[in-house]
């Protein structure tokens, strides 16, 4: 089946360029102008993409990309827009964005990146693998973590950050290598949206006592095991 990806550019000239080369690229491409009417598309139908400008009429495009994390929290999503600003980067990430590409930008760059995501984003087969320790319960497949306070489920990048630790348990990991297993290139950008998500996962593992993500100053992190007591 093609993939299917919503398109939010109120740019109608860009958008219909865009749609067209995804199109011609064995997509399938729903293409709005307002922010407000594409998260109700977005509610209704099954997308496999999001791409969303910023400055779109109804609501921006970081107010969409909330709406969407809610919903959807393993759905790639990439933004695409002129403002260039490190600030404005940063809250892309920070609201739920898998990547952030500038305008202008090559289009098959964004295709790459697309078809990236979307392989990431592939089911990979039965459920196999099942993360156990003390109260905690990890399966990075269903992206589903439950502790002794009940259940969770993860977003994509949270759920894959958490799988990278879980499979070097006690073992050191760089920051560049987590941010290449996870993201697929090292970036500023990037580092800061890594340091966000290990916050959001300390916070997740405060009831197992005996799990903590530490920073080892100058090297990277470990997921730190503590003995269980019988």
């Amino acid at each position: 089946m093609k993939p299917k990806i919503l398109l939010v550019e109120d740019d109608e000239t860009l958008g219909n360029l865009l749609s067209n080369y995804l199109r011609s690229e064995e997509m399938e491409v729903c293409h709005l102008t307002n922010g407000q009417q594409a998260l109700l598309e977005a509610e209704k139908s099954r997308y496999d993409l999001f791409l969303f400008d910023i400055m779109l009429p109804g609501k921006t495009g970081y107010e969409l990309a909330k709406g969407v994390r809610k919903l959807f929290p393993a759905i790639p999503l990439i933004f695409i827009s002129a403002r260039s600003l490190k600030s404005d980067k940063l809250m892309g990430y920070e609201t739920g964005a898998d990547d952030y590409i500038t305008k202008p930008f090559d289009e098959e760059e964004l295709l790459w990146k697309i078809k990236a995501l979307l392989r990431r984003n592939a089911p990979e087969g039965p459920v196999d693998e099942v993360f156990q320790f003390g109260s905690l319960q990890f399966t990075p497949q269903l992206q589903l973590l439950r502790t002794s306070s009940g259940e969770r489920r993860l977003t994509q990048k949270e759920s894959q950050l958490l799988a990278v630790f879980f499979k070097n348990l006690d073992r050191v990991i760089k920051r560049e290598d987590l941010l290449f297993e996870v993201w697929g290139q090292n970036d500023y950008f990037l580092g800061r949206s890594l340091d966000v998500f290990i916050a959001k996962l300390r916070k997740y593992l405060k009831d197992e006592p005996q799990l903590s993500i530490e920073t080892i100053f100058g090297a990277g992190f470990v997921l730190k095991s503590k003995s269980i007591e019988s």
